[in-house]
């Protein structure tokens, strides 16, 4: 649980820039990968990444623009990056204006619990990397080059002098 709106902003920079740079990576064409016909798209994981930051805070007095509806999935990988960029900048904007520490201990109602506002940001912020794990292995199914988050991916490894590790 963050227990300061300012940790969690801080977190949130970090974990929304690394969202940001998988989206800016996805290309139009990658949006229809899917593992099977039954299980979501990468576009369909993409763009829920980004409604799921207005629906998850929904339950909360935060008031922020931000997309809500999960389908139709755009078909635009660039028209997600941007609604992302929007959505996680409106997020911030009303957090740093509508709430201060004391609202993080403050409960609401969430999938069925009352939990603290402070929980709620960090289910946010976990949902979104469980996300990015998804779409990681999506990424590569379409030929994209996952950027590194925690630590340098398979093709970064250079950058550091380094050889990626085998196979």
């Amino acid at each position: 649980m963050f227990q300061t709106v300012d940790h969690f902003i801080h977190s949130w920079a970090f974990e929304a820039s690394a969202t940001q740079n998988y989206l800016n990576t996805l290309t139009n064409q990658s949006l229809t990968q899917a593992i099977t016909a039954e299980n979501w798209t990468l576009g369909r994981i993409a763009w829920h990444t980004v409604t799921a930051i207005h629906i998850i805070t929904s339950n909360t007095n935060l008031t922020f623009e931000a997309p809500t509806v999960d389908v139709p999935v755009p078909t635009s990988a660039q028209y997600i990056a941007d609604h992302y960029h929007q959505a996680s900048s409106a997020f911030v904007h009303a957090l740093k204006t509508q709430w201060n520490d004391k609202t993080m201990t403050e409960y609401i109602q969430f999938l069925g619990q009352e939990i603290p506002n402070g929980s709620l940001l960090l289910f946010l912020m976990q949902h979104q990397s469980h996300h990015r794990g998804q779409m990681s292995v999506l990424m590569r199914q379409a030929g994209l080059t996952v950027p590194g988050i925690y630590g340098p991916s398979k093709e970064e490894w250079a950058n550091f002098g380094m050889d990626a590790p085998h196979m």
